[in-house]
């Protein structure tokens, strides 16, 4: 690991976006090596010169992400923001902004926090025991809400559970795409959420 950290930031770069779209895409198991090198442009032989194994490199990329989305997203946080459908917003624009860096970030969470293969599960449970950026981002939206705005019919859960699978599908769009269409993918979820705001709130 020491050696890959000695390379140049740029270097870097390309083989962890390589490694993150590969295993977003197509899971632990059916990643192979060969396709994140032939990916970053590197050799399979550099690739374990870095990392030592498959496993290495995948726990080293789901460490970072967790991290990145703590760093990028928890840490910049407004708590004074009470409205439920204003802390979504903020939440998915710095998750957003998170994005613009490294464009895999979320589906490779995804795609990780199902992961199952025996290889990688029980190293999988221990860091998300801790939180990722899927219970994070729920957490926080839903923690200090000021659910009073409310109409007396309608479960708060219900709704946040709504925004949650709009958001999977909506950050699943956003992997690998342009920042032009990051920024206008987002203007479609305000929309949706400008919408819940009219209809589930007083």
């Amino acid at each position: 690991m020491e050696k890959f950290l000695n390379l140049p930031v740029e270097k870097q770069n390309i083989i962890i976006d390589a490694a993150l779209k590969n295993f977003a895409v197509h899971g632990y198991k059916k990643t192979s090596i060969s396709d994140i090198a032939s990916s970053a442009g590197i050799s399979k032989a550099m690739v374990f010169h870095y990392f030592g194994t498959k496993k290495e490199l995948y726990v080293y990329l789901v460490n970072m992400c967790v991290g990145s989305i703590s760093t990028e997203v928890v840490e910049k946080f407004d708590e004074s923001i009470t409205d439920l459908f204003d802390r979504i917003a903020y939440t998915s624009k710095l998750k957003m902004n998170l994005m613009k860096k490294r464009p895999y970030v979320s589906s490779f969470i995804q795609s990780a926090y199902f992961e199952n293969d025996d290889e990688v599960k029980e190293e999988l449970k221990t860091i998300f025991s801790k939180g990722d950026g899927r219970t994070i981002g729920k957490k926080m939206a839903f923690d200090g809400a000021d659910f009073s705005k409310f109409k007396d019919d309608v479960d708060p859960n219900l709704v946040m559970n709504m925004i949650d699978w709009i958001s999977e599908g909506y950050m699943s769009k956003m992997a690998g795409v342009g920042e032009s269409d990051l920024d206008e993918l987002y203007k479609v979820f305000e929309e949706c959420l400008k919408l819940f705001r009219r209809n589930f709130y007083k």
